[in-house]
């Protein structure tokens, strides 16, 4: 028999977060892996208005310099 999976509720909905900022880079970390990638909408559990606000924002602030691009 297969195992059910948990399902993830979107931490942000939860927190009632309305805007994800790019200067928020303690929120931001939260979504990215140790190499610096995004981390995708099915590992984390965020709903899909929730996930584009964050990859957004994570844009930006690898654009204004406040999160890299990789890390080595």
């Amino acid at each position: 028999m297969r195992e059910r999976r948990r399902v993830r509720k979107c931490r942000l909905c939860s927190r009632k977060v309305e805007y994800v900022d790019y200067k928020d880079i303690k929120l931001l970390r939260e979504f990215l892996t140790d190499k610096g990638k995004i981390i995708p909408r099915r590992t984390n559990g965020n709903c899909a208005k929730h996930q584009r606000m964050v990859k957004i924002a994570i844009k930006r602030a690898r654009q204004m310099a406040l999160l890299p691009y990789t890390k080595d």
